[in-house]
């Protein structure tokens, strides 16, 4: 069954719910879940599941639920996930961990794009969802927030660093989110009647002790002024060590940090650019984008002038053509099954090759004596093949292959040359990419 699902690089921002709460152990399972369900069904309004997949994806209901939950159960755990078919997307999971282990339900769910919940109305749903989940199920914290914004905030901060955080967990209010619960743990490390007098939106005790936060009506204009100050207001009277004016500057860097950039890439790597911030995480994507708009790709070294082309040095310059087209067919091999498009050796596909072998991180990742002797050769011989295919170039075959030479127009191109480079370092892959060579080429033709 197709669901939707999240969009990468260009995506809007989501919503991320993230719940860890306990269960009962004595009772059924099935009345164990009942508030979960009940809930959810009542008050994901707007993004309520359609679809539920245990080892295979239902249409949901509550006999697709149980059918799921059975489907992945071990002697420990079993879980679920949920997805939408219509817009909005909803990426949900629910994990559940049985005796030995403390019985515990885990949910995540990503609701994108984060400004479906520009609506009071819809906000109000998800604090009520949350109200009710924690009524049921004890929690240390649960919360309610921007996706990007809580990327931003993970960070080291205020004092805290990552293998603390790793450590001890939520032992502390190190941040407060649009919509937050603290456990009573959280609650008596406070103060009850500190916490309950926290200058927020709203602010209720719930009945078994934890209590429930909500900094703003809304979490779509979460990086707004008044958004922030209301956050900072919160996080520094449930925490009179910090300081406010840090705080607010701290939250203030963060929303410019996440102010949309417009893209200006040069033209020459602008496809390539654009599949790299594709993959950079979204709380980063702003600044890679204004590094990028600055980036300017050095200009190709890789040609001589026509008219200085090294002459055929072999015996049989149809074999050599024949062998560079079996070189070529090598790097298809390689990454059919990650680009399909090698197959067609066009600029398109250059720049699924220069994005993929960025991905993978190659340079860094393989050894240098097999880059050089396998992963080179074949990237030069395919480069060179589609200078010949889609700019009308021709072979001028060497014997070294560093020296064989690709004619197009009133130069020569020495693709194995710009192989070479480009297999240098995670870097080389931008500044010499192939998709700019072929671009440069293009202009030059004529």
């Amino acid at each position: 069954m197709k669901v939707l699902e999240l969009r990468g690089s260009n995506a809007e921002d989501s919503l991320r719910l993230t719940f860890v709460g306990a269960f009962e152990p004595k009772v059924a399972l099935e009345d164990a879940l009942e508030p979960f369900l009940q809930a959810t069904e009542r008050y994901s309004g707007g993004w309520m599941p359609e679809v539920v997949s245990g080892k295979r994806r239902r249409r949901y209901s509550r006999a697709t639920f149980w059918n799921a939950l059975e489907e992945r159960r071990g002697e420990r755990s079993t879980g679920s996930y949920f997805y939408r078919t219509h817009w909005p997307t909803l990426e949900m999971s629910l994990g559940l961990s049985f005796s030995p282990l403390a019985p515990e339900l885990n949910i995540m769910a990503t609701v994108q794009p984060l400004s479906f919940f520009a609506e009071a109305e819809r906000c109000l749903q998800v604090v009520e969802l949350l109200r009710a989940w924690a009524s049921h199920y004890p929690v240390s914290h649960a919360s309610a927030h921007s996706v990007a914004d809580r990327g931003a905030a993970d960070a080291p901060r205020f004092g805290r660093d990552m293998q603390t955080s790793i450590r001890d967990g939520f032992d502390k209010i190190y941040e407060v989110f649009w919509l937050n619960v603290f456990g009573p743990k959280l609650v008596e490390s406070v103060g009850r009647e500190r916490m309950l007098s926290t200058p927020a939106w709203r602010v209720e005790e719930l009945p078994n002790g934890s209590v429930l936060m909500v900094t703003c009506p809304t979490v779509a204009d979460f990086a707004s002024e008044a958004a922030r100050e209301a956050q900072a207001r919160a996080h520094v009277h449930l925490r009179p060590d910090l300081d406010y004016a840090t705080v607010l500057r701290t939250l203030r860097e963060r929303s410019a940090a996440l102010a949309p950039v417009q893209p200006r890439f040069h033209p020459d790597v602008a496809p390539l650019l654009s599949r790299v911030v594709d993959g950079v995480a979204i709380h980063e994507r702003q600044r890679k984008v204004a590094e990028f708009n600055a980036y300017q790709p050095p200009e190709p070294v890789e040609w001589r002038p026509a008219d200085a082309a090294l002459p055929p040095d072999v015996d049989d310059p149809e074999a050599a053509r024949e062998h560079y087209g079996d070189l070529a067919e090598h790097l298809v091999a390689l990454m059919h099954t990650k680009v399909p498009s090698v197959f067609e050796a066009t600029p398109e596909s250059l720049t699924d090759v220069d994005h993929q072998f960025w991905h993978e991180e190659f340079p860094r990742v393989f050894e240098r004596r097999n880059i050089d002797a396998h992963a080179v050769p074949a990237i030069g011989a395919y480069l060179g093949e589609v200078l010949v295919r889609r700019l009308g170039g021709q072979w001028i075959p060497r014997r070294k292959l560093e020296e064989a030479q690709v004619l197009v127009g009133r130069r020569v191109w020495l693709p194995f040359v710009r192989a070479h480079h480009y297999m240098r370092s995670c870097q080389s892959l931008l500044d010499c990419s192939l998709t700019q060579l072929y671009r440069v080429a293009e202009r030059h033709r004529s």
